[in-house]
């Protein structure tokens, strides 16, 4: 098993560090967490080493704290908009929030008391960052709450999506157990359109539904070759090496072999992900080609940073624009063509990394979930989240708000309180009929 990239704090440096922290009366980093954690608040608890009182606060907003330090966009988000930042002396707060995190679980404390599962019953479809919100939220709140998720443990893009280097599977493993501790039934695989529908979930007593599937079909790129079977999506290839890892997969089963010569289209988090793994399953070469310039990238500086010190190659302002297949499932060579250049890049897997749509798993077996033209399930505002089906909400990836794990954990907060009003509301009007 590969050791964690990030090294931690000792207790010293930890609480050194929160002691540089200004308490700021109107707190950039709060602003800048996209669900305004408060931050300034537990710091100030951890600079007294009061971790317990530290870890409340952060409870209060965040049901994945240890994920969300280790893989949040700290330097755009909460670490960028803190005052500090113009002198480049920002609070390392991503680093704090995992030590806090990391030394209450080892620790093994207990923060709340489980509540009475009286309010009523959801179903959450998928166990990525938005059902595991939803699911923490409303299980907090009174609510019974049952995931139901299709591979043979929890976690989503989370356990089969980030890299162990990133995000080691023990720390994803710690945060669900959090979340079943409060209360929280799993149901492990179990596929929704396939074991199960919407329908069959309301008749066994469900008084709300969410759909947090994501997107699992890649969008398709219009290049002579493409459909190769030396071509891959880079989420495929990251959940592959995660089943590798986990035991739950052959070494040949992962795509990338000892030697190969891979090159990843795109240019986000994903794509350097992909690439950096590629490196660590043996591949000889890994090149990145993306079709704008490094200030343009979706990718974090310090991803990729961190991929040019491993070797990745990076090709700005090119397309690849021809594939050809050699023998087998392996590429011979792909043409990659710039502004003013055409060349062949001898290659033996392309990984693609331009993003995905919803699978139709859910919506094609289920009466009343609109879509829109690209596949996306369509939601109202009130209750915020709800499909055009009455009780079955989404949220995420598969409502077209892709974006980082804590961007998916606002959305399935504010998802949560629609959940919760809608429920509140049905059985208000059941109790004066």
């Amino acid at each position: 098993m590969e050791k964690e990239e990030s090294e931690n704090y000792t207790l010293a440096e930890a609480i050194k560090e929160a002691q540089r922290c200004l308490h700021c009366k109107v707190p950039g980093c709060k602003k800048g967490c996209p669900i305004s954690n408060d931050i300034p608040d537990w710091i100030a608890e951890l600079s007294k080493a009061n971790f317990g009182n530290a870890m409340s606060i952060i409870n209060a907003k965040s049901n994945l704290p240890a994920v969300c330090s280790r893989v949040c966009g700290h330097e755009r988000q909460c670490e960028g908009s803190c005052v500090l930042a113009k002198k480049g002396e920002a609070i390392r707060i991503g680093k704090l929030e995992k030590f806090v995190s990391d030394f209450d679980s080892e620790a093994g404390w207990r923060h709340e008391a489980i509540p009475e599962k009286s309010r009523g019953r959801v179903a959450v479809i998928g166990s990525g960052p938005a059902g595991l919100t939803i699911a923490g939220d409303l299980s907090r709140q009174g609510f019974a709450v049952e995931i139901f998720e299709m591979e043979a443990e929890a976690g989503g893009v989370l356990k089969y999506g980030i890299p162990e280097y990133r995000l080691p599977k023990e720390v994803v493993r710690r945060e669900i157990n959090k979340i079943e501790r409060l209360g929280v039934t799993f149901h492990l695989s179990t596929t929704a359109g396939k074991d199960f529908t919407v329908d069959d979930l309301f008749a066994q007593g469900f008084d709300a539904i969410f759909m947090g599937t994501g997107t699992g079909v890649p969008k398709r790129l219009d290049i002579p070759g493409i459909d190769h079977p030396g071509v891959r999506q880079a989420i495929r290839f990251l959940r592959r090496v995660g089943l590798y890892e986990s035991g739950s997969m052959s070494r040949d089963e992962v795509m990338v072999a000892e030697g190969d010569k891979v090159a990843v289209i795109g240019c986000g988090n994903t794509a350097i992900d992909a690439a950096r793994t590629a490196l660590r399953m043996g591949a000889s070469e890994v090149s990145i080609i993306y079709h704008r310039d490094i200030d343009k990238m979706a990718a974090l500086r310090a991803e990729y940073d961190e991929a040019v010190r491993e070797g990745v190659k990076f090709l700005w302002n090119s397309s690849v624009t021809n594939i050809v297949g050699g023998e087998g499932q392996r590429l011979k060579s792909v043409t990659v063509t710039s502004e003013d250049n055409s060349f062949e890049m001898p290659l033996d897997r392309l990984i693609l990394a331009v993003g995905s749509v919803p699978a139709s798993r859910i919506v094609s077996t289920t009466k009343g979930i609109e879509v829109d033209a690209k596949g996306y399930v369509l939601t109202r505002d009130y209750p915020y989240g709800m499909t055009t089906r009455k009780g079955v909400f989404a949220g995420g990836d598969v409502t077209n708000h892709p974006a980082t794990v804590v961007h998916a954990m606002h959305d399935a907060k504010l998802v949560a309180e629609g959940i919760a009003k809608y429920i509140d509301a049905v059985k208000l009007m059941q109790s004066i009929q």
